[in-house]
């Protein structure tokens, strides 16, 4: 069986907000950014325990060349990702989404 990734709602909200603000900063930079996120799903989904855990059951994949990580949980057909988040924001602040 393969595993899929699955979003939370608030993570693609974030996810399609910060691509639509990188696009907005230079063209193509949009792009690049979802680029690298789908980069960092395909490796979690690869290699799910291959990230560090920031919580107890939460992992956090780096996304290359952009100040975000990629939150997520293991399921047992799928990776749950939980948020987008650039490291500028509370840290926590997606504790409580499951």
């Amino acid at each position: 069986m393969k595993r899929k990734a699955i979003f939370h709602h608030l993570a693609e909200i974030e996810l399609n907000d910060a691509a639509e603000y990188y696009e907005k900063e230079l063209s193509g930079l949009g792009v690049a950014f979802l680029g690298e996120v789908e980069r960092a799903i395909k490796y979690a989904l690869q290699f799910p325990e291959g990230s560090p855990l920031v919580a107890k059951t939460v992992r956090r994949k780096l996304i290359r060349k952009f100040p975000y990580g990629l939150l997520y949980s293991i399921r047992t057909d799928c990776i749950r990702i939980l948020a987008v988040m650039n490291h500028r924001r509370r840290p926590f602040y997606w504790r409580g989404r499951k």
